[in-house]
């Protein structure tokens, strides 16, 4: 079992910047891959960016690419999101997720074992 808590949403004027952690509890946090997605109101829940277990490994969604940086601290259970140049099409609640195998591929969002409540961000125009 893994349990995951995000930290570090709020709200901010376009062209901002925030953080988001995500603190991992339970067994074997370097063994997942974490991947960020995020749900807007309306809206199905979309894939952000995943990091695999040795963070050697970063892919985003077009959208946030080069604007969004994953990261991961293995020691401390935690995956970091830096999001730069933030949007007001970036409002959402951002979810953090691990998983073990990603059998049907790390963008689709049931692939992932385990997540967390999801921390609000909203961007301002």
């Amino acid at each position: 079992q893994v349990q995951l808590v995000e930290s570090g949403g709020g709200l901010v004027q376009a062209g901002g910047s925030l953080r988001l952690s995500c603190a991992a509890s339970g067994r074997s946090f370097s063994s997942y891959t974490m991947g960020w997605f995020r749900q807007a109101p309306g809206k199905e829940r979309e894939f952000v960016a995943v990091i695999r277990w040795s963070g050697s490994r970063t892919y985003y969604s077009d959208s946030v690419k080069g604007r969004f940086t994953i990261s991961r601290d293995n020691a401390k259970s935690t995956v970091y999101l830096q999001m730069n140049r933030l949007k007001p099409e970036d409002t959402a609640v951002y979810h953090c997720a691990a998983g073990f195998q990603l059998v049907s591929g790390y963008s689709d969002s049931a692939a992932y074992d385990y997540w967390g409540q999801g921390t609000q961000v909203t961007v301002s125009s």
